[in-house]
């Protein structure tokens, strides 16, 4: 679908990146871009407001928009909100949600300057434009990873898609050991900090953030750069909540982290031999990043995991992330 909307996008002055990365890059006479980005959360799909506090859905849906601009090195900016909301929204429930809207906004040292509210018959739909800017030699795009790279991500995956599904199951939610699944659902924080120093550093070769679970959105940057993919199951950084969760639920950790979505961590690519570089420019952010793969050459993204007799299994995950007109893929 996004492919065949993108044949229609025409070029135009100043438009140095359309449809295909996580922003739209825009060209200005001073050496620097926009950044320009659009996410909807809707009642159902992405969120459940019987366990979703409306300062919390504010938060995540400016985090949610703001971490696209750090996925492509930049500084969040201005907002414009589109708020659908059915009468029974209206009042306290709005209130809140505003609240946490505007905390985040001063949390990412971004404002907003406009939008709409409509009426809606269906439910809630919250959509955001995020403008960002960064310097026009330093952005970040998803192509770019060459055979040999290292892919890091930025924190443990899989929280978000456990968190949800304990919500949907009742369960572990007086756990304080479970408590970090269940926020990494309701309040994702975009990694801006760890995103300019990545785009400053000029270590990285491609970039971009998971929404959509590591296995589509690694996908997007093999496609992108002609080249494939080894992840190592046994170097997915494993928090230990996601090991409780899966006991709780019979299920794999793995597979949350590999297709889970809503991580909101940083996918990228570097040499093998800035991994030193690497590690210490992240501890200096406050952050800890994990090598999971490597880039090859061919195509798709390639699982490896030790299979029942202990020999190493390979599985093509290409694409096996969260996708959104597949059936039962609903909050």
């Amino acid at each position: 679908m996004i492919d065949m909307i993108a044949a229609t996008a025409g070029a135009g002055s100043g438009i140095l990146r359309a449809i295909g990365d996580d922003c739209a890059v825009i060209g200005r006479e001073d050496g620097r871009v926009w950044l320009l980005t659009m996410d909807t959360l809707v009642e159902g799909v992405h969120f459940n407001p019987d366990w979703h506090p409306p300062e919390l859905l504010g938060r995540k849906t400016v985090s949610v928009n703001v971490s696209d601009v750090a996925a492509m090195g930049g500084e969040p900016r201005f907002l414009l909100l589109s708020l659908a909301l059915p009468s029974g929204a209206a009042g306290r429930w709005t209130a809140r949600f505003v609240e946490g809207l505007a905390a985040a906004c001063r949390d990412y040292g971004c404002h907003l300057v406009g939008g709409d509210t409509v009426a809606s018959p269906a439910g809630i739909a919250l959509t955001v434009t995020a403008m960002g800017e960064a310097v026009a030699e330093r952005v970040l795009y998803r192509t770019g990873a060459r055979p040999g790279d290292t892919v890091w991500v930025s924190g443990p995956l899989g929280l978000a898609a456990a968190g949800l599904d304990l919500f949907r199951a009742g369960l572990g939610q007086d756990e304080e050991a479970l408590r970090p699944l269940f926020m990494a659902h309701l309040d994702p924080r975009a990694r801006v900090g760890l995103g300019r120093r990545l785009a400053a550093s000029g270590l990285v070769h491609a970039m971009m953030d998971l929404s959509d679970g590591l296995a589509t959105d690694l996908a997007h940057i093999c496609r992108q750069g002609r080249v494939g993919a080894r992840i190592r199951a046994g170097r997915l950084p494993l928090h230990p909540g996601l090991a409780r969760a899966a006991s709780l639920l019979d299920r794999d950790p793995v597979a949350w982290m590999v297709s889970g979505g809503e991580d909101f961590e940083l996918l990228f690519t570097t040499a093998a031999e800035d991994a030193a570089a690497l590690r210490e420019l992240a501890a200096a952010s406050g952050h800890r990043v994990h090598a999971v793969g490597r880039i090859v050459a061919g195509q798709g993204v390639v699982l490896v995991r030790p299979g029942p007799d202990g020999r190493e299994v390979e599985e093509d995950i290409s694409f096996r992330g969260y996708e959104h007109f597949s059936a039962g893929n609903r909050n």
